[in-house]
């Protein structure tokens, strides 16, 4: 699939549980508050619960209901597993494997409803997912700019480069990054942010797109209000000022 068949943004983050889908999720709503048809997507995603007799990914579901354009969980989440572990791993579980052009299709069905799509990788940029291809192969496939959540703990400084690294190894262009509170208690957090700001935009030319404070209640709406607006024009390519038809 070449980067121009799709528009949009691949979203990756420095490990797991690091507010992926919280920010993925905010973006959507963001796009979709400019009038804009917007679709998430969450290629792979491992770990379901039963809610009302049906077997749900929360990631999944967090995607579909922020997304302008309607889905179902499978449009979003065409590779669900059960178990909450490894993907390669929780595929193997229930004698599955997961198809690289099966991932590839579900993005170029959805890119024909959706102006933008919003992909969630799974994990870190790098997790096997087949015997020959992992999550950051997949990014390269897609050809989206790459956007990092950075979960701001002890031991982010190092996770966000070697993250940044790996990006810019596979060709891909990191656009930007947030930072999401992950540890309240986190020592020297302005310090550490200072830092991160300082090296990503020198070594990598990204921009922090936004720093999202531990919240009551972290939904799209007050997620999004937490990201910078200028740069997320920049980011998906609007034109400046772009007026949001949708209440927060």
């Amino acid at each position: 699939m070449s980067a121009a068949a799709l528009r949009g943004c691949f979203v990756t983050g420095t490990d797991t549980e690091v507010g992926k889908t919280r920010v993925s999720a905010a973006l959507l709503h963001w796009l979709g508050g400019r009038g804009l048809r917007c679709a998430g997507y969450k290629p792979v995603a491992a770990g379901t619960e039963a809610i009302d007799g049906e077997q749900v990914n929360e990631d999944v579901r967090a995607l579909r209901d922020a997304s302008s354009v309607a889905l179902t969980d499978a449009e979003v989440g065409p590779c669900q597993f059960a178990a909450a572990c490894a993907p390669h791993i929780a595929a193997a579980l229930e004698g599955r494997t997961i198809e690289r052009a099966t991932l590839l299709q579900g993005a170029g069905t959805l890119a024909v409803r959706a102006e933008y799509l919003v992909v969630e990788g799974v994990g870190g940029f790098c997790v096997p997912l087949g015997a020959d291809f992992d999550s950051a192969d997949l990014a390269v496939d897609l050809g989206l700019p790459v956007m990092l959540v950075v979960g701001l703990r002890l031991g982010c400084i190092n996770h966000a480069l070697l993250s940044a690294e790996a990006i810019r190894a596979r060709g891909l262009r990191l656009a930007g990054w947030v930072a999401n509170a992950v540890d309240t208690a986190m020592p020297h957090r302005d310090a550490n942010l200072a830092t991160l700001r300082h090296e990503l935009d020198v070594r990598h030319q990204a921009s922090c797109l936004g720093v999202v404070s531990r919240l009551a209640n972290p939904g799209p709406a007050a997620v999004a209000a937490q990201l910078d607006d200028a740069r997320l024009q920049l980011l998906f390519g609007l034109s400046p000022g772009r007026a949001s038809t949708v209440a927060p």
